[in-house]
């Protein structure tokens, strides 16, 4: 590792925003970061060599932080999730049965096995794809408060669940270190909310601006660290460290300069090493003596998708079932840690990605879809003295 390759890093991420810099498209910028990784690396040129253990070591950072931003994605503090929260139980439950059956067709069609990583696949939720798309094309109302709770949940659950799909062999392990890091992050939660209550963040907030000594992202960085050491130590994926602490300072609600710093850290430098890395370690060249693979993520891709659109039998309209489909951190997880792990068969890790990609790209028509579908705004009747409108 050296600057060199850092700075070959950083330029070829920049494909990312270039990819997504169409406003009608709305790219996710990760692709292109994944995309400039398959080319420089396994697959490519082979310019980046993705097992070298100071990549490895900043990819996990920026695998932490990743999900850290993730996890701030979720709207805790609404209130609609409390008042939707049952019915989106009921709606997750439907969902996780056929997710579960469909999981077990996919991995006895193809032979991987992977009955329960499939299953957590099918059932899973990005609140950092769909919060955006939802924003951006102003989604809101009935469908959208109904769907709030509903990818909170299936999110927060499904990175919990994946670490136990992956390795079963070890799920008692895995459990007891997921318990231990939630644990943790609930005593974090508990000493940001007593800091909140006394004052302490505010006063501290200000010193810092007016020093510059930049406390809160210190803070917020040795959290993050610990509680990633923490999960190592225990045998549990860095993931979940991230991801609790990002619920952590989302349920605080106030440090939204602790979220915007850690936000830019992560999109502007550790971020793309990891999307970067994450696409070279990925050896396309697998698909083609795979081929079976690309059918495979084709498969999940639509699976997900179907298994989502089953909520429109509870009276959830089509276009908001098909939008939580999109899937992105559990996938990218996935392939992560089976790569990590080396349970993933060859050409399986690309496989995972594609079928995301396609439930990103299902979720930004479906998104469109809603859009289109909400009534037009009321409009005060005019008056007899009011001037006619230019369309008439």
């Amino acid at each position: 590792m050296s600057f060199g390759i850092l700075a070959l890093i950083i330029a070829v991420a920049l494909g990312g925003p270039l990819l997504a810099w169409s406003d009608s498209l709305r790219i996710p910028v990760v692709i292109g970061e994944l995309a400039a990784g398959v080319v420089i690396g396994d697959t490519g040129t082979r310019w980046l060599d993705p097992h070298q253990p100071t990549l490895v070591f900043l990819a996990d950072l920026g695998f932490a932080l990743v999900m850290f931003v993730a996890g701030s994605h979720v709207p805790v503090r609404d209130r609609s999730l409390l008042s939707g929260g049952r019915v989106a139980l009921l709606r997750l439950l439907l969902i996780v049965a056929v997710a579960a059956g469909l999981g077990a067709l996919v991995a006895t069609g193809f032979g991987t096995g992977h009955i329960a990583l499939y299953g957590v696949l099918f059932a899973s939720s990005s609140a950092a794809v769909i919060l955006p798309i939802a924003d951006s094309l102003s989604l809101t109302g009935g469908p959208m408060l109904q769907l709030l709770p509903q990818v909170a949940i299936a999110d927060a659950a499904c990175i919990v669940a994946l670490p136990l799909a992956l390795d079963p062999a070890h799920a008692g392990r895995a459990a007891i270190g997921a318990l231990a890091v939630i644990a943790a992050s609930a005593l974090v939660l508990g000493v940001f909310l007593l800091a909140e209550r006394r004052g302490w963040r505010h006063a501290l907030h200000l010193k810092s601006q007016r020093r510059g000594f930049a406390l809160e992202l210190r803070i917020g960085l040795l959290a993050l660290t610990l509680l990633a050491a923490l999960a190592l130590q225990t045998g549990v994926s860095i993931m979940l460290a991230g991801f609790c602490l990002g619920l952590a300072v989302a349920a605080v609600g106030e440090p939204r300069r602790l979220v915007r710093q850690m936000f830019g850290l992560t999109e502007g430098l550790f971020g793309p090493i990891f999307f970067v890395w994450l696409g070279a370690s990925l050896n396309l060249r697998d698909l083609v003596a795979h081929p079976a693979m690309i059918l495979l993520g084709v498969v999940l891709g639509a699976g997900a998708i179907l298994v989502h659109a089953v909520a429109a039998l509870t009276r959830l309209p089509l276009p908001f079932a098909v939008l939580a489909s999109a899937q992105l951190g559990v996938p990218v997880a996935a392939t992560t840690l089976g790569t990590q792990l080396g349970i993933l068969r060859p050409g399986e890790g690309a496989a995972l990605l594609l079928g995301a990609l396609l439930t990103v790209a299902a979720s930004a028509v479906a998104g469109r879809l809603a859009a289109r579908a909400r009534p037009a705004p009321s409009t005060p009747p005019s008056t007899p003295s009011a001037a006619p409108s230019p369309q008439g």
